[in-house]
């Protein structure tokens, strides 16, 4: 049975700093990328940072130099670290999955097989 559980999301004032985590469990093919989205209401999902097996990482042009993604093997989890949030960085947080496919810029929500439920992030 395969889960992604995010936390750690939370209100924040403009210019603080929020951690997500999202623990994943029960994927035994392994992962090729993983992926936290976001959504705003009324908006489209997008791709937020994506991280290959490799430890190579990317991010949406939006976040870059204020969001780092990681992850912990042993653990099996991923993080979002969060810094200087804006009110645009508004949203549902989704962690993402995918087992066959490849990160790339921009991540697209076919490519991923696995979500979590997502945690909402305000920012005011």
């Amino acid at each position: 049975h395969v889960q992604l559980v995010e936390s750690g999301g939370g209100s924040v004032q403009a210019g603080g700093s929020l951690s997500l985590s999202c623990e994943v469990s029960g994927i035994t093919e392994g992962t090729n990328c993983m992926a936290w989205f976001r959504q705003a209401p009324g908006k489209e999902r997008e791709g937020v940072a994506t991280r290959m097996y490799t430890g190579s990482t990317s991010y949406a042009d939006p976040v870059k130099g204020r969001f780092t993604i990681s992850q912990d093997n042993a653990k099996n989890i991923v993080y979002l670290e969060m810094n200087s949030l804006e009110p645009e960085d508004t949203a549902m947080y989704y962690c993402a999955a995918a087992t066959t496919s490849w990160c790339r810029p921009p991540p697209r929500r076919a490519d991923f097989d696995y979500w979590g439920q997502g945690t909402q992030v305000t920012v005011s």
